[in-house]
C-alpha cells in the first residue's frame, strides 16, 4: 500500500523528517518496505528557462527544420535547431539548456547535449508541453505569454509538488490503516507516546446540505445480510472533466492514473478515508430505482474491463429496475459508469459483508482497491460521513448540486466491541509491567474508550473500525505496539525446556540431508506448488484425472497442484541458464498432489537437479562435466548418511529418463534418477543435459527409523589390496562382479572397486576391460600371502566360470 507524506500532513501537522516517520510507522506495525520520491512534474523542470526567439530562419539542408537564435537572459544567445511548425521570432518559449534531463512519457530519461543537426549547431532545445511533462500535446512548441520575463526558471512558472511515498507492507488484520487518515491516526498515537501531542485534523462535512430534491432514486436492499448498510445521494447539473492539479498529484503519487473529476474524487476519498464509493450515471438507472440483491446463477454481466462474466448465485449485485449495474464492492459495469456526457449521478457508499466480497472477488479473479478494503472489513460507521465528503468535493469541482436527501438503509446498527482488560494479564503477556497511566493514555490515543477503571483492570469499548481487536489479547497487542517492542527490557537469564523428541523427526533428518547437500555445493530452491496442467502431458505416467484443480485459479498457468517435482525444477534450471548460470546443483524439499476416486495423497519428495560442470572453470583444474555417476554418488551418500543399508539398484524404463536407475530396499522404492529426456528439455528450451533425482522422502524417513546405527572398533591389522584386469563381454555390469566377489569371500573381502574401464582398440569386438581392486582384511591377524593368493584364485575361477572373464 502506498502512502503519500504530503497527504498525511493534511491530517497531522508534524515536522518530523522522512526517516523519523518511516521508523515510527514500522515500530507501530505499519512496516515501511520502501521510500520513493515523487515529483508532479518529473525532473521538476530543472534546467528549463524562459527564452525569447530572436530570429527564425529556414534550415539550409532540411525543409522541416528552422535555425533560431534564442535569448535566455545570459550574455550569449543560443543557436537552436527546432523542428516545430509553429516556432517564430518574437515568441517567449521554454528552453531546455545543455545538460538538462528530460523524460519520455514512459519515464525514460535522456539528456540534452550540444550537437549538430544537418550541419547546423544546436545548443539546447525549445520544448513542447509533452516533452516537459506539462501536458500531452506535441503539435508544436509551448508558446508563453509575451509578458513572461526572459531568464525565469521553469520551476518558478509552474508549481512542482515534491512528495515522499511510503510503501507499507500492510498485514491483513489492519483494515483500519488502509487509508491516509487511518495511518495518520496511528502516527498520532505513536507521537503521543513520545510526548508529542498533535491534533488529528478531520475533513469537515458541516457544509453539506440538500440544494433541491429534483432527482430522487429509490433504493431497496433485498439482502440485508450481505449489505448491512447502504447509503446514497444524487448530484445533478455536474460537468465531467479534468480534475484539478492537487487531486491529480495526490492520485499520481500513489500510482493511480487520473480519469475524470467524478471518478478521481471517489478514488481520492477511498484512499483518504478508506471508504470505497461508486458513482452511477443517473440517466442509466432504469426506473429511477436501485435494488441490492443476488441474481440467478449463470446470469451474464459485462464489467468495466469489457469482459462478460457469469454470475454466481451468491454474488451481490447493484441493479436498476431491469438490469444489473455493478458487482457490489468489487467492480462496476460497462454500461452504468460515468462518461463525459454524464450530467447527473447516484453516489453510493456502503458496507458489504467481508466474507461475501472476498468470495465474489476470488470467484471472478478480480482484485480492486474496493474489494481489497471491503473483504478485510471497513468501518461501517464512516459510510455516511465519507458520502458527504465526496458529495461536497463533487459539488465543488464539477459545479453540480445535491438533489436528494441521503438514503441510509442501516436496519441493524453494528455496535462497538466490549472488552475487559486485566492489568495482570497484560503484564504476563508483555513480560513487563507498563504503568497504568501509560496504558490508559495509549488506549485513548487509539480511540478505545475506557468505560470503567478498577484495581484489577479496565472496561473498554473498541471502535468498530478496529474489527481485529475483539479479545483481551488483541488489546494488549495494541498497547504493546504503541508502547514499543524496543522498549521492553530483555531478561538476563534464558529459560529453556528439554524436548523429548525422536532423532528421526522429519525436520531433523531434513536438516541433516540439506546440510550435506549444501556442503557439496548444492543450493536449495523453493518453487510454486501451483503449475500448469499441460505439464502432465509430458509424462505418460501422470494422469490428468489425478490433478488437484484450483477452484479460483489466478491464471491457467497456476490452475493445478503439481503431480511431479520435475517440471517446476526445470523452470528454475531454465531461469538460471537464461541468465548465464550454466553450472547448477539444486535441491528442493516439497510435496506432490494427487486425487483419486476414494482419496487424495500428498507424498513428500526431495528433488535434485544437476547440470553443467561440477565446478567452475579454473586454470589448475580440468573441466569435469556432471554426469550420471556424479549424481549416483550424491544420492548414495545421502542414503548412507541416514544409515539405510542393503540397497538394491536396478535399471528403469521411464517416460522421464533416457537412462535411469532405481534404488530400493525390498519393495520400497527410495530413489529414481537419471538423465532427463531431450524431448522434455526441449519443451523448456534447455539445450544442455540435465540430471534429475526424485527421492521419495517419506520412504527415506520410514527406513531411517528402522535402521539402527552400528559401529565397531578400528582394526589393528593392515588391509591388503589386489587388482584384476578383467576382459569381459559388453553386457557384463560391475554390479555382477561385485555380487560374485562378495559371495565368494564373505569374511575377509571388505571392498570391491572399479577404477578403470577401457573399450576400443586392441580389444576383441564386443569386449571391454574392467580394472577392479579388491580390499582384504582380517581383523584378528595379519594376512599371509598364501591366504591372499587362495582368495584371489577363487575369485578368478568364479569370474571365469560365471562371467566368461579372462585376466589380461
Amino acid at each position: 500500500m502506498k502512502i503519500s507524506l504530503n497527504w498525511i500532513k493534511q491530517f497531522i501537522k508534524t515536522d518530523w523528517n522522512t526517516e523519523q516517520i518511516s521508523e515510527l510507522l514500522t515500530d507501530l506495525g505499519l512496516e515501511v518496505e520502501g521510500v520513493t520520491p515523487f515529483q508532479s512534474i518529473k525532473g521538476a523542470l530543472e534546467g528549463i528557462v524562459v527564452g525569447e526567439v530572436l530570429t527564425c530562419e529556414q534550415h539550409t539542408n532540411a525543409d522541416r527544420l528552422k535555425v533560431t537564435t534564442v535569448n535566455i537572459g545570459t550574455d550569449e544567445t543560443l543557436q537552436i535547431v527546432c523542428g516545430a511548425p509553429n516556432v517564430a521570432a518574437g515568441q517567449k518559449v521554454l528552453v531546455a539548456t545543455i545538460g538538462t534531463t528530460l523524460y519520455t512519457a514512459e519515464g525514460e530519461a535522456w539528456k540534452i547535449k550540444k550537437g549538430k543537426i544537418r550541419g547546423e549547431e544546436s545548443h539546447g532545445m525549445i520544448c513542447a508541453e509533452d516533452e516537459l511533462g506539462l501536458g500531452t500535446s506535441h503539435d508544436g512548441i509551448l508558446v508563453l505569454d509575451s509578458k513572461t520575463k526572459v531568464g525565469t526558471l521553469g520551476s518558478e512558472l509552474y508549481d512542482v509538488e515534491n512528495d515522499t511515498v511510503y510503501e507499507i507492507g500492510l498485514t491483513p488484520n489492519r483494515a483500519d490503516a488502509m487509508s491516509h487518515y487511518g495511518v495518520a491516526r496511528d502516527l498520532k498515537a505513536g507521537l503521543l507516546q513520545k510526548d508529542i501531542n498533535l491534533e488529528l485534523i478531520t475533513p469537515s462535512v458541516s457544509a453539506f446540505h440538500v440544494d433541491n430534491r429534483a432527482l430522487k432514486i429509490d433504493v431497496e436492499v433485498k439482502n440485508k445480510n450481505l449489505a448491512p448498510r447502504y447509503c446514497g445521494v444524487t448530484i445533478s447539473g455536474l460537468k465531467v472533466g479534468e480534475s484539478p492539479a492537487w487531486i491529480q498529484n495526490r492520485l499520481k503519487a500513489i500510482g493511480l492514473v487520473p480519469i475524470n473529476n467524478v471518478v478521481d474524487i471517489t478514488n481520492y476519498v477511498l484512499h483518504e478515508l478508506g471508504q470505497p464509493l461508486h458513482a452511477f450515471d443517473a440517466a442509466k438507472i432504469t426506473g429511477n430505482k436501485i435494488e441490492v440483491k443476488t441474481l440467478k446463477a449463470g446470469t451474464k454481466f459485462t464489467t468495466l474491463d469489457g469482459v462478460e462474466r457469469e454470475l454466481h448465485e451468491d454474488d451481490l449485485m447493484i441493479c436498476n429496475a431491469e438490469n444489473p449495474m455493478c458487482i457490489a464492492g468489487v467492480f462496476g459495469g460497462l454500461d452504468s459508469g460515468v462518461t463525459e456526457e454524464t450530467t447527473s449521478i447516484f453516489l453510493e457508499s456502503a458496507y458489504f459483508d467481508p466474507v461475501s466480497i472476498r468470495k465474489t472477488a476470488k470467484r471472478h479473479a478480480l482484485n480492486t482497491d474496493a474489494s481489497f478494503r471491503f473483504e478485510r472489513g471497513i468501518d461501517p460507521n464512516i459510510t455516511e460521513y465519507a458520502l458527504k465528503r465526496a458529495a461536497l468535493l463533487i459539488e465543488e469541482l464539477t459545479g453540480g448540486e445535491i438533489t436528494s436527501d441521503i438514503v441510509d438503509i442501516y436496519p441493524n446498527k453494528i455496535e462497538d466491541f466490549q472488552v475487559r482488560l486485566s492489568f495482570e494479564n497484560a503484564k504476563k503477556l508483555i513480560g513487563e509491567e507498563i504503568p497504568r497511566e501509560v496504558i490508559k493514555r495509549i488506549l485513548m490515543s487509539l480511540d478505545i474508550k475506557i468505560n470503567n477503571v478498577t484495581e484489577t483492570g479496565l472496561g473498554l469499548t473498541v471502535p468498530s473500525f478496529r474489527n481485529d481487536v475483539q479479545r483481551e489479547a488483541d488489546v494488549i497487542e495494541e498497547i504493546l505496539r504503541v508502547y514499543g517492542y524496543n522498549n521492553i527490557n530483555t531478561t538476563e537469564k534464558l529459560n529453556a525446556s528439554i524436548s523429548n523428541t525422536s532423532r528421526f523427526e522429519d525436520y531433523k533428518l531434513q536438516n541433516i540431508v540439506g546440510n550435506q547437500l549444501a556442503s557439496q555445493g548444492f543450493y536449495e530452491t523453493m518453487t510454486n506448488s501451483l503449475t500448469t496442467p499441460e505439464y502432465v502431458s509430458l509424462d505418460a505416467d501422470l494422469n490428468p484425472e489425478h490433478n488437484v484443480e484450483m477452484l479460483n485459479p489466478l491464471s491457467n498457468d497456476l490452475s493445478v497442484l503439481r503431480q511431479s517435482m520435475l517440471f517446476s525444477g526445470l523452470e528454475s534450471v531454465r531461469h538460471n541458464i537464461n541468465r548465464k548460470r550454466d553450472n547448477l546443483k539444486l535441491f528442493e524439499f516439497g510435496k506432490t498432489y494427487h486425487t483419486y476416486q476414494d482419496k487424495r495423497e500428498e507424498p513428500k519428495h526431495l528433488a535434485l537437479f544437476v547440470t553443467g560442470n561440477r565446478q567452475t572453470e579454473r586454470w589448475n583444474t580440468p573441466v569435469q562435466p556432471s554426469d550420471f555417476y556424479y549424481l549416483k554418488g550424491t544420492v548414495e551418500s545421502l542414503i548412507s548418511r541416514l544409515g539405510i543399508l542393503n540397497i538394491k539398484a536396478a535399471p528403469i524404463t521411464s517416460n522421464v529418463f533416457s537412462e535411469g536407475l532405481k534404488l530400493s530396499q525390498k519393495k520400497m522404492v527410495l530413489v529414481e534418477f537419471g538423465l532427463v529426456k531431450k524431448s522434455i528439455l526441449k519443451h523448456f528450451g534447455i539445450s544442455q543435459n540435465v540430471l534429475f533425482a526424485n527421492i521419495n522422502w517419506d520412504n527415506m524417513v520410514t527406513l531411517a527409523k528402522t535402521n539402527n546405527v552400528t559401529f565397531k572398533s578400528i582394526p589393528k591389522y593392515p588391509e591388503v589390496r589386489r587388482d584384476f584386469a578383467l576382459l569381459l563381454d559388453d553386457s557384463v555390469s560391475f554390479a555382477e562382479i561385485d555380487a560374485i566377489a562378495n559371495q565368494t569371500e564373505k569374511n575377509l573381502l571388505k571392498d570391491v572397486n572399479l577404477f578403470d574401464v577401457y573399450e576400443g582398440k586392441n580389444l576383441p569386438a564386443g569386449k571391454k576391460s574392467y580394472a577392479v581392486s579388491f580390499t582384504l582384511q582380517d581383523e584378528n591377524k595379519t594376512l599371509t600371502d598364501k591366504q591372499i593368493d587362495k582368495i584371489m584364485n577363487k575369485l578368478q575361477a568364479n569370474f571365469e566360470k560365471q562371467l566368461g572373464a579372462e585376466l589380461r
